[in-house]
């Protein structure tokens, strides 16, 4: 059964509950305060015990049922000719199950072909095993909303605390989820750091991963990732932030102090909207128009041996990328600044561009730093810039017109090979967001720590 319509059905009946109870409240009502809350409150505390336990039935349902569903075909008497092997076995599974949601079309193993007609009865089995349960689950939560519906039941009090426990869970699921990606990233870098020294894997100058290599002591050497972290350092904090940083900063303070209110108006959308064009098309324009433009500059200026793929074309599209992050950060903390502060400076005999200078930076300074540390978390993050122009080689060097690589492209390489996930050179992957999230989550601390020191507060 299709999620969409399972959950346009719970919502459905939520709604159908809330008008019932509601109109039921209404019935109660015989004067002035003989009810002691709002019949709106006893719909919505109808629609809350319909639609809680369902959606919680639903949820649970869906994260068992898989499960389920695989033993049960496993089980099926045409599932006796499988192989043994458990990865061959999963792979013709996982094909017939595909086949059978897509109506029988996808398998292409003989053997998968044979399942579809069972994995089709069995899902359709579990389908429906799961909207009964939803919808005893909805019934049972609608019948206990209903015996409340009383002229002195706190129906309000009750609805408030629901909704409160409602965002305390959503926040809880924020702060599993943040510690569920540490720990997962904790234990599986523990386990590289198991076969690799740290000392090498950080200090270490070659990289060559091989997740095909055998495991020796020596496996080491070829997995010093020194070249990424500075390939990422100087693609993503320097080259970008040397294009971001004035032309944001220069932007800000046209817009905020020099362009009319017309101009601002049209000018400063315009400019947010490279906030929201998809990385993807930034590698495009690095790979298709920036890189042949950065190496036939190089070949004019004499470099040796010009390519497509360098640290200079990756850098300067990223930075255009990163623009609006310290533009808009800027723009705000800018305008932010009391207009007495201005007007007093140009009383005092100072010049506009004075001002700008010694008055307006000083005081949204926060704001500015706060907004260039996000842009270089945004930067050191990227991926599809990097691997359309920067190239894969693991360079150490200072030369722009060189092809280098980061951290963010060498996980997504790692991750999506076909090496053994056990190998230390994929379990390396891991050992690299690591490090990507401690010097993100460092830069993050420090920008609240600039922001805190140096913030000013206005009357």
């Amino acid at each position: 059964m299709q999620p969409a319509i399972v959950l346009f059905v719970i919502l459905a009946l939520g709604g159908v509950s809330w008008w019932t109870v509601r109109a039921r409240a209404q019935g109660l009502y015989t004067g002035r305060g003989s009810l002691k809350a709002m019949p709106n409150y006893h719909g919505w505390h109808m629609a809350l015990w319909v639609l809680i336990p369902a959606l919680i039935g639903w949820f649970v349902w869906n994260g068992v049922s898989p499960g389920l569903v695989r033993s049960a075909l496993l089980a099926d008497p045409a599932a006796a000719l499988l192989p043994a092997m458990d990865m061959e076995r999963d792979a013709i599974v996982n094909e017939a199950l595909g086949a059978a949601r897509n109506n029988g079309f996808g398998a292409f193993n003989p053997l998968a072909a044979q399942l579809v007609g069972p994995a089709q009865a069995i899902l359709t089995r579990f389908d429906l095993i799961g909207a009964a349960l939803v919808a005893v689950l909805a019934l049972a939560g609608g019948g206990f909303g209903y015996t409340r519906v009383r002229a002195d039941f706190p129906a309000r009090t009750r609805v408030e605390r629901g909704v409160l426990l409602l965002l305390l869970a959503a926040s809880f699921v924020a702060i599993l989820t943040t510690i569920g990606i540490i720990g997962s990233l904790v234990f599986e870098a523990g386990l590289f750091f198991s076969f690799v020294s740290p000392v090498d894997f950080l200090f270490g100058t070659n990289w060559n991963p091989d997740p095909f290599a055998p495991i020796t002591p020596e496996l080491g050497e070829k997995l010093g990732a020194l070249p990424l972290f500075w390939g990422t350092l100087f693609i993503g904090a320097i080259i970008a932030m040397i294009v971001a940083v004035p032309l944001g900063l220069m932007s800000a303070i046209y817009l905020t102090q020099y362009a009319s209110a017309r101009f601002r108006r049209w000018v400063k959308p315009s400019l947010e909207i490279l906030a929201g064009v998809p990385t993807v098309v930034y590698g495009y324009f690095a790979a298709l128009t920036v890189a042949p433009m950065i190496r036939d500059f190089g070949g004019a200026i004499g470099i040796a041996n010009p390519t497509t793929e360098s640290a200079l074309a990756a850098g300067l599209v990223m930075g255009v990328m990163i623009i609006p992050f310290v533009s808009s950060m800027a723009d705000d903390a800018i305008a932010a600044v009391p207009q007495a502060m201005r007007d007093g400076s140009l009383a005092m005999g100072a010049t506009r561009s004075e001002t700008i200078k010694r008055v307006m930076i000083p005081a949204a300074l926060p704001g500015i730093v706060a907004g260039v540390m996000l842009a270089i978390s945004r930067a050191i993050g990227e991926t599809m810039i990097v691997y359309m122009a920067a190239g894969a080689a693991a360079n150490l060097s200072a030369n722009p017109f060189e092809a280098m690589t980061t951290v963010t492209y060498q996980i997504a390489r790692l991750l999506t090979g076909d090496g053994d996930f056990s190998h230390p050179s994929t379990l390396s992957a891991f050992a690299l967001g690591l490090v990507l999230f401690v010097v993100t989550l460092a830069l993050n601390i420090i920008a609240l720590r600039v922001v805190k020191r140096f913030r000013e507060a206005y009357e």
